[in-house]
């Protein structure tokens, strides 16, 4: 009796299963055609994003419409980019999609495509077209091609610093090279609803490169420590000489009505560095609110390419005060003498006292960083 009750138990949970599966086997099962009818637009491209989020690139390509139009391998580097960049290293996480029109025949939605990233999140939208035919919807895919360059000569003229470091058979005594001079040149402490906020400029002092990062320890009334954090991603760490990078720290269980005084710490390290490559910045444009941004363009001046890169903004009110710190990883990499577009996203209460921005981009190269 009890091996009769068992099997029963067990058929009927399969057909359970089968019949209504929960999103983690759906996800799991994708890679095994496990699908949904595309008998709507809706399930076609919810079928897409499922295929796309398990990297099922070669079930996503073939379900398209207009895949004769170019190769899978053209589709997986529209989506992940031909060189290593950002989004190699990353997972789309959400596939979300919201109608624009549809008729009997055809129909168009935005969709927005999450990459979950080392750095946080990265969006892309593409805004997709989508055709019935004898076996349900299709999607027709909105390739962005990658551009072909020319061969080319392009000349390199750019300043190197490489270091000598003591060597265990020196006979150097306890001399080294001395880590460069930087200082804080501006710091402001702010109230926002994440948190308290800290954040300055810091300058390279000196004539050589330094690899830098700031450390900040907020007291209370009491000259006693609260918390201590440092900048992790809102700075560029490499920074040239005599230039400057903005920092942006986070306290999120401090408010700054609870803040005596706050000692600042900056650290700095001499390293090896090259101005090459040279990233230009183009077409800057301040978006006032609703929607408040930065937007622009980075353009790789050099021969080599840039495989992840970090727009950093810093915005100024009339009198040159700092008001906020923002920043984009660019999650495409930077192909020689190819504008690439980035914006910055500013809080809308914020923006009206902006009058001006400095922007600073830093680049990692398969091989170092610049």
């Amino acid at each position: 009796m009890l091996a009769i009750t068992l099997a029963a138990a067990t058929v009927a949970f399969v057909v359970i299963g089968t019949l209504w599966p929960v999103k983690a086997a759906e996800f799991y099962l994708g890679r095994q055609h496990l699908i949904r009818s595309n008998a709507t637009p809706e399930a076609a491209l919810q079928n897409l994003g499922d295929q796309l989020k398990s990297a099922s690139w070669t079930q996503a390509y073939d379900s398209l419409a207009n895949k004769t139009s170019f190769t899978d391998t053209d589709f997986l580097h529209d989506l992940v980019g031909a060189y290593p960049n950002l989004r190699s290293y990353s997972k789309l996480e959400r596939f979300e999609f919201h109608p624009l029109h549809q008729t009997d025949s055809d129909a168009e939605f935005l969709v927005k495509l999450h990459w979950a990233t080392v750095v946080g999140d990265a969006v892309s939208t593409r805004k997709v077209h989508m055709v019935k035919g004898n076996n349900g919807w299709q999607v027709e895919w909105p390739l962005t091609r990658e551009p072909t360059l020319p061969p080319q000569v392009i000349p390199v003229n750019y300043l190197r610093w490489d270091v000598i470091y003591r060597g265990a058979g020196d006979e150097w005594g306890t001399a080294d090279v001395d880590a460069p001079h930087v200082k804080i040149v501006d710091m402001r402490p702010v109230q926002r609803a994440e948190g308290m906020v800290i954040m300055g400029e810091l300058l390279n002092e000196d004539v050589v490169p330094a690899y830098v990062s700031v450390t900040a320890t907020v007291m209370n009334k009491n000259q006693k420590p609260i918390a201590t954090e440092g900048s992790f991603d809102k700075i560029s760490h490499l920074i040239l000489p005599k230039a400057i990078t903005p920092f942006l720290i986070k306290f999120p269980e401090v408010k700054l009505s609870q803040v005596g005084s706050v000692d600042m710490h900056p650290f700095s390290q001499l390293v090896p560095a090259s101005a090459d490559p040279v990233i230009e910045i183009q077409n800057e444009k301040l978006n006032p609110a609703p929607n408040a941004s930065l937007t622009g363009e980075v353009v790789n001046q050099s021969g080599q390419i840039a495989n992840i890169a970090h727009v950093l903004g810093t915005f100024y009110d009339p009198s040159g005060n700092i008001v906020w710190v923002a920043d984009q990883y660019v999650d495409r990499a930077l192909l020689p003498q190819t504008p690439v577009p980035f914006t910055i996203h500013i809080p809308e209460d914020l923006a009206r006292k902006i009058s001006s921005q400095r922007t600073v981009v830093s680049t990692y190269s398969m091989g170092g960083a610049a």
